[in-house]
């Protein structure tokens, strides 16, 4: 074949290696922007297959961008007809990843669940590691969510056997491996997994892995009553939380940490915080915080639901 009949084909190939790298950087603006071009490159030239990856691979971004927005339902239907066509394996597992994403991100644990299935199974007839451990991650975060706590450690050591081929992707996994290891009472092994993974994304600088990581030790911290403990990974979860905008993180940090505070005896730091909880997540309600300094609040989280 040519030169000149090859170019167009690179064009396409360039601009979504470009906004794929952009993507796996962070720098979603431009990741978009890219993914954008080559969608419409695409759509002049009516190559079906290079439109349906170029357009999963944007709401990969859109997810990424603008998670708690999430997508709409015209996004969503495309999505769902991509899966139905079933003409390329590649943007069937894309399409189902991401339809399980917005799900999760819409805390509808159920469907999500039998999408991240369908990418598993199409992500393992391709055979890629990578793709295999991130839905087994995704399972688990459902399994999790619905409080189906061996099945969801199953799933996240499958991913961690699997073989994640990133640095960071792992330490996140780590991160759910260790909890589902603390709500089953290993809080030994929890801890030292957690710290572990922390260590980690502290070199990498991934900041909202720190965040879950904090906030999840603060609550092993608390399991064993080692307020202290407990009090400055709190503060660091919500910090950072706070700093990337996640609103169930902040609440998660907040009940933790006005719990903690309760039970190393300063009431008053913590009546500020359920205070402060009751006022930004339940204005429509009364007397959360007097509920909460009677109760144990640890007993009513899921930090993963």
């Amino acid at each position: 074949m040519s030169p000149a009949v090859d170019r167009p084909l690179d064009t396409f190939e360039a601009l979504q290696a470009r906004g794929q790298a952009a993507f796996e950087l962070g720098h979603l603006d431009e990741s978009a922007q890219l993914l954008s071009e080559a969608l419409a490159w695409a759509q002049v030239q009516g190559d079906q297959r290079r439109i349906d990856l170029a357009f999963c691979n944007l709401s990969s971004v859109d997810l990424s961008r603008n998670p708690f927005a999430t997508i709409g339902p015209e996004t969503m239907n495309r999505l769902r007809e991509i899966l139905m066509r079933n003409e390329d394996a590649v943007n069937c597992r894309l399409a189902a990843y991401n339809l399980a994403r917005a799900y999760e991100f819409r805390k509808e644990a159920r469907k999500g669940l039998f999408y991240a299935r369908i990418a598993l199974d199409r992500s393992q007839q391709l055979g890629r590691e990578d793709w295999i451990a991130s839905s087994h991650n995704q399972i688990g975060n459902f399994l999790m969510a619905q409080s189906f706590f061996e099945e969801a450690a199953h799933e996240y050591d499958c991913a961690l056997a699997s073989h994640p081929q990133a640095a960071d992707r792992q330490a996140m996994i780590l991160i759910n491996v260790g909890y589902s290891r603390l709500v089953r009472g290993d809080h030994v092994g929890g801890i030292r997994l957690l710290y572990s993974s922390l260590r980690e994304l502290r070199r990498l600088g991934v900041r909202r892995g720190q965040m879950f990581a904090h906030i999840d030790l603060c609550f092993a911290h608390l399991e064993l009553e080692r307020f202290a403990d407990a009090i400055r990974h709190g503060a660091k979860g919500l910090a950072l939380a706070e700093e990337i905008g996640e609103e169930d993180a902040i609440k998660n940090a907040l009940y933790l940490l006005g719990e903690a505070r309760h039970l190393s005896g300063d009431d008053a730091s913590a009546r500020e915080l359920f205070d402060r909880l009751e006022r930004d997540f339940y204005p429509d309600k009364t007397g959360i915080s007097e509920f909460l300094l009677a109760i144990d609040v640890r007993k009513m989280i899921n930090l993963r639901a």
